[in-house]
């Protein structure tokens, strides 16, 4: 197991390494003086030259990666010119607010999905899982913004149920201390999930229903409750774990989308916002922060895939 935890980590370290450089020269390419871009268009040639000498703007695109580099391994993920703060500060102050959000999405989207998926494998073919599985293809695909105006148009114009601006809170409990007002965002993030999760379960069940131990366990007497819970949901939910490790830069993509649509102050939001102000230093922060969760994420679902089933490591 710890041969298999340090390859892991080598194949993690390299894969963040090339995320880091492909995105820095990326955001390079957009523009060829970000001093132009910081200092506006009416900037004279002088003071833009100043700028980028000043912050080494005028140095070769590889020595101002490596030196990118040196800063990133000290922590420092460099300075919004735009709204002059440091960029580590600005993510972590929205980082706890859409951390919640995701989570409370993909907890719904679980809540929902596991059972129902196992229901449509019990169920095969039936009315319940014809029903349920072409809601499952609408659903998958809608675009996030179209279900979320559909439920402010339902929920807050028809049905004055829930308000269709999520809470202005800066706490990150505020999923839980303000459901009300949080209840439509975390339910637009987590329908699309239930969709995927529920498909993904089914097959992995029916798949699981046709094993040997399963039968063994029936020819037993064993209440039919209890070995799908006991026996099936196991096994049945390895694959949905690996899934839900990948789907980590979904749920990040889909808070984009949702707190915009809400107006809701986190991470989304953020990157949105510096991306119309042309922030590179915040756009270039945030997509590593994806990357980084996208690779922790696969990280910590191999991992749990590996302790759930030992003859991964061993195949490894």
């Amino acid at each position: 197991m710890t041969w298999y935890v340090a390859r892991r980590l080598v194949i993690s370290f390299l894969v963040l390494l090339g995320i880091s450089a492909v995105v820095f020269f990326l955001l390079h390419l957009v523009s060829d003086s970000p001093g132009r871009v910081v200092l506006g268009q009416r900037a004279s040639p002088e003071a833009v030259a100043d700028f980028n000498r000043q912050h080494g703007f005028d140095r070769p695109v590889v020595a101002q990666y490596v030196s990118y580099l040196g800063r990133l391994a000290q922590g420092d993920l460099g300075r919004s010119y735009k709204l002059n703060e440091d960029v580590g500060t600005l993510l972590w102050q929205n980082a706890g607010r859409s951390a919640m959000l995701s989570l409370a999405g993909l907890v719904l989207a679980l809540v929902i999905a596991v059972p129902l998926g196992v229901l449509q494998a019990v169920r095969r073919n039936r009315v319940v899982d014809r029903v349920a599985t072409a809601v499952s293809y609408v659903l998958y695909a809608t675009p996030s913004f179209l279900l979320g105006l559909m439920l402010i148009a339902v929920f807050s114009q028809s049905l004055p149920v829930f308000p269709a601006e999520a809470s202005q809170s800066h706490s990150p409990w505020v999923v839980f201390t303000d459901p009300r007002a949080m209840a439509l965002p975390v339910i637009t993030l987590a329908v699309t999930s239930v969709a995927v999760f529920a498909q993904y379960q089914r097959s992995s069940a029916l798949d699981q229903l046709g094993q040997d131990y399963i039968r063994v366990a029936r020819a037993k007497g064993l209440p039919e409750r209890l070995i799908l819970t006991r026996h099936l949901l196991r096994n049945a939910c390895l694959p949905l774990i690996t899934l839900v490790g990948t789907l980590v830069p979904t749920l990040l993509a889909g808070n984009l989308i949702v707190e915009s649509l809400f107006n809701y102050p986190g991470l989304g939001l953020l990157f949105l916002n510096s991306l119309h102000r042309e922030d590179y230093p915040v756009l270039l922060a945030y997509t590593l922060m994806g990357g980084v969760l996208t690779v922790a994420g696969n990280f910590v679902a191999d991992l749990a895939v590996a302790a759930a089933d030992r003859r991964i490591e061993l195949s490894k």
